[in-house]
């Protein structure tokens, strides 16, 4: 057992904190921006709320995070009432937002600079992998950190890697959301073309997935695009920010992106049409309404 900071109790961070307590039996403090959902989860789960990253932070072996972006990232380490001036010498804190590499690497600098250690640590399952424990988990820093984080870490994910050095979790979640990215723009045309052919999805479905068209997109979304119902799920506004930080990434490496700009476009009209807040499945409902 460990003694354990949460910030941030989103759609992600509510449900993997929980297992911290439950599963993992870790003694676990929580932060969130507003108290009264960190309030509502210690009366859920038992532990205790702390007013600021800050004051959950003090007193922790591990302190733990997923916020929105590199912004609030930065808030709750190196604000006011961060958590870095808090955390004691050799302690660990890791990072579950899903942030630029460049943010990844000046924490973990300061970090260093702080006599304590960062990891980068970006999930991909979405809320049913973080409700269900069964994430995966891509870890940027050094081995030494990660090797004990990863025992923290293994209450809610079914695979976590150390892909690299400082920022190479991110990387690694950036090429994840390129690929989600081309999977889902792929599966919205061929659902959009076996309509328009008269095809019977369900049974399309049923026989393509048994073949090298699979995926989990495929498998999990495909009732619900064939639908059109959108309302659950990875919201586009969110895809969109991580694409955005895909795409800026590869300005600065030489990458070319060319299928990640085009859904990126595609996802800037989804919002337009309302659909800020939709599952990213949603690319269908360009098509079908045409």
């Amino acid at each position: 057992m460990a003694k354990v900071a949460f910030l941030g109790l989103g759609v992600m961070g509510y449900p993997i904190a929980g297992h911290l307590k439950t599963k993992g039996g870790h003694e676990v403090t929580v932060y969130n921006r507003t108290a009264a959902k960190a309030e509502q989860w210690v009366k859920q789960f038992g532990g205790k709320a702390a007013a600021t990253p800050k004051a959950a932070a003090a007193g922790q072996d591990f302190v733990m995070c997923c916020v929105g972006n590199d912004n609030d990232l930065r808030e709750v380490t190196l604000g006011a009432n961060g958590a870095f001036s808090a955390m004691g010498k050799g302690t660990i804190f890791v990072d579950h937002t899903t942030a630029s590499a460049e943010v990844a690497r000046d924490l973990y600098a300061a970090a260093k600079s702080g006599g304590f250690d960062f990891v980068d640590a970006p999930v991909s399952g979405g809320q049913a992998g973080a409700e269900n424990g069964v994430l995966t988990v891509m870890c940027g820093g050094d081995a030494g950190p990660f090797e004990k984080a990863e025992k923290v870490i293994a209450a809610y994910a079914r695979a976590c890697n150390l892909m690299g050095d400082p920022g190479a979790g991110q990387l690694a979640k950036m090429v994840n959301q390129i690929c989600i990215a081309g999977v889902v723009q792929g599966l919205s045309e061929g659902i959009h073309f076996a309509k328009k052919a008269g095809l019977d999805v369900e049974k399309l479905i049923a026989t393509i997935s048994k073949g090298a068209a699979q995926s989990w997109q495929m498998e999990n979304r495909y009732k619900t695009m064939d639908a059109g119902k959108f309302d659950f799920g990875f919201a586009v506004d969110w895809m969109r920010k991580d694409l955005g930080i895909c795409l800026g990434e590869a300005r600065k490496n030489g990458a070319h992106l060319p299928v990640t700009a085009l859904v990126d476009q595609f996802y800037s009209e989804v919002q337009a049409m309302g659909g800020k807040r939709w599952d990213t499945s949603s690319l269908i409902a360009l098509l079908d309404r045409k």
